[in-house]
């Protein structure tokens, strides 16, 4: 089964999935997208980066009606911002099904009336029990990231959750590491589990063939801003070329113009004259990279996370360097899928911080000042200020003073003698001396 129409979804559902760029399904996708299409409980042992939200999305939105008034899918996150971000996503997809997608801590309208509600265990818990939501209608459960509740220890508010959806209701608990508290929440709460994968996957012995290193980064912030960043850092140390792999044609597009913008040209695999392809294809784009002659001066870098071990092969099988984009919750599963795959992991180092260094000027002057200057006498000057302000936010504002005195080259705080300071001085200077 290469593409979704082969897993048997809905053509509304399969155009939506492309537009977002999802034109071929993962591998745990093509295992679990049956499954819970036919209402089985599921337990995925896999993380963010193998397609949890698709598969568990697109099969659940399949089973419910739209506009029904209460939720009939009840999805259960980590933190209130996973669970708006969640909601966020799989509404782009649900907007060809017509179903309302919420959560709750958000600014969302009537989420307890949405067809699709994600949150944390204990703002579920907390709105059932205050009666401002019902989980009557609920037909799939979704656990998504069980391990992470676990961390924020609220598997006992998700066992409460559990208890007041009927025991009829489809099961799906997904969960990356799997832990013995998350294995016990599998047994209690879900019956007649089908795993997906199947069982653990052995460690594959490489010792002989030597292991290759794989990189990683994490990055907060769009992974588009982190690789234009990251191709400068590369060609600063000489990169000869990078291969970036995308997802789908759209984004790679998408990716190329931003790139192409920020004064990093780039373009489909085989254009010698371009420094950064951008390739969707692995298996077009290694034949291209063959052709150079030189493929060991290549970086290969993967823009998503790589959903499985076949997919890290294929991107990262040639070059003498890879580096693989992560959000923080995708690091569980990119490391998994590394150790089945042989392949070492490290954190790519981060570049060298400016900020990091300018505060720690501003610490050691500020100390410098502390432990140098006579400042009894300026403590009747701030006397009526503590009236308004406490010592805390007169202490950020002389910072925001200095720093502004330090940018325009002025002063230091180790320049200001307490000698300096008894002579009278205009309004202008108040400033230096408050500092």
């Amino acid at each position: 089964m290469h593409s979704f129409e082969d897993l048997g979804l809905a053509e509304e559902l399969v155009e939506a999935l492309a537009s977002e760029g999802f034109d071929e399904p993962t591998e745990f996708q093509r295992a679990a997208i049956p499954v819970m299409r036919r209402g089985n409980n599921l337990f995925g042992a896999v993380g963010p980066g193998a397609g949890t939200l698709v598969a568990y999305g697109s099969a659940c939105l399949e089973r419910i009606h739209s506009s029904y008034g209460l939720p009939g899918v009840l999805v259960l996150t980590a933190t209130t911002t996973a669970a708006t971000a969640l909601a966020e996503s799989l509404g782009r997809i649900a907007l060809s099904t017509g179903h309302v997608i919420s959560a709750l801590g958000g600014a969302w309208s009537h989420p307890e009336r949405s067809d699709v509600l994600f949150g944390t265990p204990r703002d579920i818990q907390g709105a059932v029990d205050g009666s401002r939501l019902s989980l009557e209608g609920i037909r799939s459960v979704v656990i998504d990231g069980a391990s992470a509740i676990e961390a924020g220890r609220e598997l006992d508010a998700t066992g409460s959750v559990l208890e007041y959806v009927s025991p009829e209701a489809q099961r799906i608990i997904l969960s990356l590491p799997v832990t013995e508290p998350v294995r016990t929440l599998v047994s209690t709460y879900a019956s007649k589990t089908v795993r997906v994968p199947p069982g653990t996957t052995p460690d594959l012995d490489r010792s002989e063939q030597g292991r290759k290193c794989l990189r990683f980064r994490i990055t907060g912030q769009d992974k588009v801003e982190a690789l234009a960043n990251l191709a400068s850092e590369l060609f600063g140390d000489n990169a000869r070329r990078i291969v970036v792999f995308c997802r789908s044609e759209d984004w790679a597009a998408d990716v190329g113009d931003f790139l192409t913008l920020h004064g990093f040209p780039a373009g489909a695999p085989g254009d010698e004259t371009l420094r950064i392809w951008l390739g969707v294809e692995p298996l077009q784009t290694r034949e291209a990279v063959k052709s150079l002659g030189e493929p060991s001066h290549v970086c290969t870098v993967s823009l998503d996370c790589p959903p499985d071990v076949d997919t890290l092969h294929r991107r990262h099988g040639i070059g003498d360097d890879g580096i693989v984009l992560l959000f923080p919750r995708e690091v569980p599963h990119f490391r998994d899928t590394a150790r089945r795959a042989g392949y070492k992991v490290q954190p790519l180092t981060p570049p060298p911080s400016q900020i990091e260094g300018y505060v720690a000027r501003i610490r050691e002057d500020l100390g410098n000042a502390a432990s140098r200057m006579d400042l009894a006498p300026y403590y009747l000057l701030l006397e009526p200020l503590l009236e308004q302000f406490s010592p805390q936010e007169l202490a950020t504002a002389a910072v925001a003073l200095l720093s502004r005195a330090v940018n325009d080259g002025e002063t230091t705080l180790t320049d200001l003698e307490p000698g300096s300071l008894q002579k009278p001085m205009e309004s202008g200077e108040f400033a230096r001396l408050f500092v």
